[in-house]
């Protein structure tokens, strides 16, 4: 099972549109934390091997209000010796807009190791990255920051703040994103509604949707990608399943606590 943290990212970030970018976050705050199952396909056999969290804390940053999110994905110890996966990001951003101020990417995955740090520059609206892959020298470069451009994990909680009632059924919704030192101009493919029911036997009223993935390390090109959201003002994300280069990988909702808004999207008839 590999990169449990990217899988979550690539396919969550997938609802932002360069038209809300300036949206104000009514979707979360400070306190947040939400945990997911990663699931490995072997054959018919999906294998629990490890654990995905996301959390929200408050900051300062530039002294004013802000967020300090965090994503880690870790596979548990007794599959380590097959794969071991210990990932990290962390990215700071103000409260009204969630605009990035830095990125920051720690990787570790088998044998295969990167540190990435990107600033972000509010008056040059230049992003300053500084990249460093398995043993290969670190990568210093500068890329003019588009707006409505955001890292991958800012992209995620950007999602959670759009309104969808206004798509329609497998209508196109433009992203934009920086991922590898890169800005890729993608888009998400909306599904329409659909009720799920994770394995522990929760059901969910969910938004479904489909991402344009960029062909990497991990993924093809295309919509191998399917990602559902709670149906509620917290936009939580319940399932996301897709296709590897070898088999397929899940994540699974398990909890969340101190969401902003109850939970309506459960069904608990």
């Amino acid at each position: 099972m590999q990169r449990l943290v990217s899988l979550v990212l690539l396919t969550l970030i997938t609802l932002q549109i360069k038209a809300q970018c300036n949206d104000i976050n009514t979707a979360f705050k400070a306190g947040e934390l939400v945990k997911y199952h990663a699931y490995y396909n072997w054959g018919f056999i999906w294998i629990n091997a490890g654990e995905v969290s996301f959390s929200v804390d408050a900051a300062r940053v530039n002294n004013q209000p802000g967020y300090h999110l965090k994503a880690h994905g870790a596979t548990y110890k007794s599959y380590d010796f097959l794969f071991k996966v210990r990932d990290t990001f962390e990215t700071k951003v103000d409260t009204l807009h969630l605009e990035p101020f830095e990125f920051k990417r720690i990787t570790n995955e088998g044998s295969y190791k990167a540190n990435y740090l990107y600033h972000f520059d509010h008056n040059k609206r230049l992003i300053n990255a500084s990249i460093q892959k398995e043993k290969a020298p670190e990568r210093d470069t500068t890329l003019q920051w588009k707006d409505c451009s955001f890292d991958l994990l800012t992209m995620v909680y950007k999602a959670r703040n759009i309104d969808y009632s206004k798509y329609k059924v497998n209508e196109k919704i433009p992203i934009s994103m920086v991922v590898d030192g890169e800005i890729h101009d993608i888009y998400i493919r909306y599904l329409g509604k659909e009720t799920i029911k994770n394995r522990d036997g929760r059901r969910f009223k969910c938004l479904k949707f489909s991402p344009l993935l960029v062909e990497g390390t991990i993924f093809k090109s295309g919509e191998d990608m399917t990602v559902w959201v709670t149906d509620d003002a917290n936009r939580i994300p319940i399932i996301v399943e897709a296709k590897i280069l070898i088999g397929s990988v899940k994540a699974v909702f398990v909890d969340a606590i101190n969401t902003r808004h109850p939970v309506t999207a459960e069904i608990t008839k």
